[in-house]
């Protein structure tokens, strides 16, 4: 069914109908981003149940129409949002589903390759920046124009502790974390700022502790916190489905955001060809730039040190 009206209805489609990809959709429709969302998954009743109990929870509430239905379907969708692979299983790391998820992401690049239209491709599979790399070698689209969530979740995350830690709200914490979405991750504390203050001006001025022992037990916490729930529940999917819609809201109504995403790097800090999250300019097309700024000599260095990591792993499967 296209219900698209002369072309200004919004359509996304959504590759994977599990769990993250049916929380995605589901979020979505609530918050009415998308006239019309497509779930696309190798396992077509899957998509189709996913789709009849959104559909059947929503009206009076929302208008998005949730369907079933297959790879031609991306050929006129505004975004395409790409959750195909297996999840992590307690005690593994995202790197161990490199192999598994590769392969995934190589066959899907393919069946969508002859339906797509221009539309920029999020990717939120993991380990999400080689599915980028690997997806946007396969798909050879202009730079930027297939892009992965990144650390746009491990971002808020930290946000969130540092609400916590500062008893502030969020929304007065500007803050990124850049690098390899798990462990070759890392905050910017150079360039973190609360209240419009450097962290390190605020917390003088709060007479706050602001030391290494503080920022090592903030980033503990959130590097653990994807293994504590999928430890506790066995996945997860609210929050990264929360970033999704965020960054579809800046795609679809084309708004721009600099947020902490993965694509891949065309020659900033001295790295090319692979994938990892830096701020990011976000507009409908995807990605439009990724900047750079001046940071700290250990920052860098440990930028280019995520890129060695993944690159390696990327040459493994390539």
């Amino acid at each position: 069914m296209d219900r698209k009206i002369n072309g200004s209805s919004k359509k996304v489609a959504i590759i994977g109908a599990g769990y993250v990809g049916g929380t995605i959709a589901y979020a979505m429709s609530l918050r009415g981003l998308a006239d019309e969302i497509v779930l696309i998954d190798k396992n077509p009743s899957k998509a189709q149940g996913e789709a009849l109990d959104i559909r059947h929870g929503v009206p009076g509430i929302a208008t998005t129409f949730v369907r079933a239905g297959s790879y031609s379907d991306c050929r006129d969708s505004d975004m395409i949002i790409v959750t195909a692979g297996r999840n992590r299983k307690p005690g593994e790391s995202r790197l161990d589903l490199t192999s598994d998820n590769a392969k995934i992401i190589g066959e899907v690049a393919g069946q969508l390759a002859p339906h797509y239209s221009g539309s920029a491709i999020l990717v939120v599979t993991n380990p999400v920046d080689i599915m980028v790399t690997c997806c946007a070698s396969k798909m050879d689209l202009p730079p930027g124009r297939v892009f992965g969530t990144g650390c746009i979740l491990d971002t808020s995350r930290l946000v969130s502790c540092l609400s916590d830690f500062f008893s502030i709200g969020a929304d007065g914490i500007n803050v990124h974390i850049v690098g390899g979405h798990g462990e070759a991750q890392f905050p910017l504390w150079s360039r973190a700022y609360v209240s419009g203050l450097s962290v390190d001006e605020y917390c003088d001025a709060m007479d706050i502790l602001w030391d290494d022992a503080a920022k090592d037990e903030i980033m503990g916490k959130v590097k653990s916190m994807g293994s504590d729930i999928i430890k506790a529940k066995e996945r997860t999917h609210y929050g990264i489905a929360t970033c999704v819609c965020y960054l579809a809201d800046r795609i679809l109504n084309r708004k721009t955001a600099v947020v902490s995403v993965s694509s891949v790097l065309q020659g900033e800090y001295g790295i090319s060809g692979v994938a990892l999250s830096i701020p990011s300019i976000v507009t409908h097309e995807g990605v439009s730039r990724r900047l750079e700024n001046i940071w700290t000599m250990e920052e860098t260095e440990k930028l280019r040190a995520a890129a060695d990591v993944l690159s390696n792993a990327y040459k493994e499967v390539r």
